[in-house]
């Protein structure tokens, strides 16, 4: 039977099938596999490497995090398991002020875990170890005990609709809760390979671009996903309700187009450290400004802002930053530097 687990350090209590009360409504809720994450020191290949940083990862939790840190109220929904690295999730998201109280603990599967390396220029080298883990057994019994917790956004990646059959069918529930409640849905699909063919991606994932308000995809995922050129699926879900499409460009440029127009911006991005965690930097930096009722084109320099500043640094989560950094930031941009710069 799966423990339930507080907001306090260390608390973890039995609770049943349903999930314990978060100590305070969220604005956003979030669902999805968080793993521990092992990356290697810089430069050096995953098979050669030695030392390692621990950090987090999860395209949610990505998500989750930057949002928190910009002084938002962020829920995340999922199960870690009865391990040391289930521990250290919960205690590194508490940290950062995530609320983790409806996290299902579970004594029977483990964590997922991910080790890779670290590189400015080449393709990075992964190594996943999730299969079978907590997250993967996620239910739609679990998502409608958990609940909404009255928030305004709901935002998941077609990572988790890929982990498992159940977990397909939480995401089912989640986007089924946040019609109910009112609460406008964030969808990306994230495409990782390892988890399935083209055509598994296409069936599973293709449908749930319906059924959200904003959409953030690369151009290439926009036409794994739907089959289409991306230009032509973004019309597609306009004229199907979504208000907002952001398309990443292989170019590293973007794009986002609403029924009133397109808007683009180049990368700003001045050095790469880590390129890993730009899409969902940019989607945490797009998702405040549009909180916080920003226009299309703010919101969108708000995005690449933010992708700049991850890349920057080592891990998915190290370089997203706080309000004042982000404000900063964009602040340079907008008094017409061309590259994100300190002064």
């Amino acid at each position: 039977m799966p423990e339930h687990v507080g907001d306090a350090a260390g608390d973890v209590c039995g609770g049943g099938s349903g999930a314990a009360a978060p100590a305070a409504a969220a604005d956003i809720v979030t669902l999805g596999e968080a793993m521990r994450l092992l990356v290697a020191e810089p430069g050096v290949a995953l098979r050669r490497a030695e030392s390692f940083r621990a950090s987090i990862a999860g395209a949610e939790t990505n998500v989750a995090i930057g949002l928190s840190r910009l002084g938002h109220r962020v829920r995340w929904l999922s199960r870690v398991g009865a391990d040391a690295a289930g521990s250290a999730l919960l205690a590194h998201l508490r940290a950062e002020g995530v609320d983790v109280s409806a996290v299902e603990v579970d004594p029977d599967r483990h964590s997922g875990l991910l080790m890779r390396d670290s590189h400015a220029s080449r393709p990075v080298q992964v190594q996943y170890f999730r299969a079978g883990s907590a997250a993967s057994a996620l239910s739609p019994s679990y998502v409608r005990s958990s609940g909404l917790a009255g928030a305004r956004l709901v935002h998941v990646t077609g990572i988790t609709a890929m982990l498992s059959d159940p977990a397909r069918e939480a995401v089912h529930a989640l986007l089924a809760a946040a019609r109910e409640q009112g609460a406008a849905v964030s969808f990306d699909p994230n495409v990782r390979h390892r988890l399935g063919p083209p055509d598994r991606w296409r069936a599973v994932v293709g449908p749930l671009l319906g059924e959200a308000d904003l959409v953030f995809a690369g151009a290439d995922e926009l036409e794994l996903v739907t089959g289409l050129p991306s230009a032509q699926a973004t019309g597609v879900l306009l004229a199907g309700g979504t208000h907002t499409v952001l398309v990443k460009h292989p170019d590293k440029s973007a794009t986002v187009t609403t029924t009133d127009g397109t808007w683009r911006e180049p990368s700003r991005v001045p050095t790469v450290v880590d390129a890993v965690g730009a899409g969902d930097a940019l989607v945490v930096g797009y998702l405040d400004a549009w909180l916080r009722d920003a226009p299309p084109a703010a919101a969108l320099l708000a995005g690449v802002v933010t992708a700049a500043l991850v890349v920057g640094a080592v891990t998915d989560t190290e370089g997203l930053p706080d309000r004042a950094e982000l404000d900063h930031a964009v602040g340079v941009l907008t008094e017409g530097g061309e590259h994100l710069v300190d002064r």
